[in-house]
């Protein structure tokens, strides 16, 4: 049996666990087509809907935790729910999105089952021994773990997998209260405060990203940057030193603390590619490298290099694209 902790958002499954689901799967068919479950933690609008659409990515049971002591997120009680979901269906595999509520509430289910844990995993090869793959040094290196320990208890990276139906029908919903013990509600939320609108979604579903850092020069030097973004129907990113320096917000920023993208196209303008840098954007299918530097990292590591000021080669490239499409010269 494998158990996935499902998170939601306004009711619907999170993307990112539903790309575990994915792994699941594959983990399970792996196993000679052992049953998927999941646990869903805290209150759901309409768990009949969410019922359908787990089913459709190929989960035959969800079990809700309910109660006061799980009603707001905390990660050693979310913990103490998922160790009950897991000994009720007597699962042999526990996993969860690589998010920073995945990777807290599974860290605890690990430590309460004196196992060990495995995050950020990307790849599973084998059964006897289980071996998994995981992202290390902030996404930068691989490493193969052996989890020999049952449960075997782990997190999936985003975007490692792609979430894909496979329809079985709506799961079978069941609920539950569980134990939570007065030592596991030390942490939890006690409130959320509004924020600015964040678009770090969309940056880390763009097919395009074009991208800037120091090299930019100061905020006025985004200005051709997010016209090519938009010519290319893609999103802006930035690296670190551009949020700590206050010309673009942080939502935008790749990286190791900032978003992690998969784009077929990324152009970075005037990135060095610090490893920090490169953890967030080494998935990206295609990198086109803009820096006047032929030996920066990122140039190194491009697909494609152009080494020019990019305070040139951009604007060079939105007159032509322009050009292009209008068939007038810019």
């Amino acid at each position: 049996m494998i158990l996935v902790l499902v998170e939601t958002a306004d009711g619907a499954a999170a993307e990112v666990s539903l790309e575990t689901l994915a792994l699941a799967r594959a983990l399970a068919a792996e196993g000679g087509g052992v049953p998927v479950q999941a646990v869903v933690v805290g209150e759901v609008p309409d768990p009949a809907a969410l019922a359908e659409e787990l089913g459709e990515h190929g989960v035959a049971e969800v079990h809700q935790a309910t109660g006061d002591g799980v009603a707001a997120f905390g990660g050693a009680a979310w913990a103490a729910a998922v160790q009950e979901a897991r000994e009720a269906t007597g699962s042999v595999v526990v996993t969860a999105a690589g998010s920073v509520r995945g990777n807290e509430v599974l860290a605890h289910l690990a430590a309460r089952l004196q196992v060990p844990m495995a995050a950020n995993v990307t790849a599973f090869s084998g059964l006897a021994p289980f071996v998994v793959t995981r992202q290390v040094v902030g996404g930068a290196a691989l490493e193969e773990m052996r989890l020999d320990q049952r449960p075997a208890v782990f997190t999936v990276a985003g975007h490692a997998w792609q979430a894909a139906v496979a329809p079985t029908g709506p799961a079978t919903w069941h609920t539950f209260a569980p134990d939570v013990a007065p030592a596991d509600l030390v942490a939890s939320v006690v409130s959320v405060a509004e924020k600015e609108p964040d678009t770090s979604d969309s940056l880390r579903s763009a097919r395009v990203v074009v991208g800037a850092g120091r090299g930019a020069g100061g905020p006025d030097g985004f200005a051709p940057v997010a016209e090519l973004a938009e010519l290319l129907g893609g999103a802006v990113g930035v690296s670190r030193v551009v949020t700590s320096l206050g010309w673009r917000p942080h939502h935008e920023q790749v990286g190791q603390t900032g978003s992690r993208i998969t784009p077929d196209l990324y152009v970075p303008c005037g990135i060095s590619g610090a490893i920090q840098h490169w953890a967030g954007c080494a998935s990206s299918k295609t990198i086109l490298a803009i820096n006047t530097d032929p030996d920066a990292p990122m140039m190194t590591k491009a697909t494609y290099a152009v080494v020019g000021d990019m305070h040139e080669v951009v604007p060079a490239i939105v007159a032509e694209l322009r050009r292009r499409r209008t068939g007038v010269e810019c």
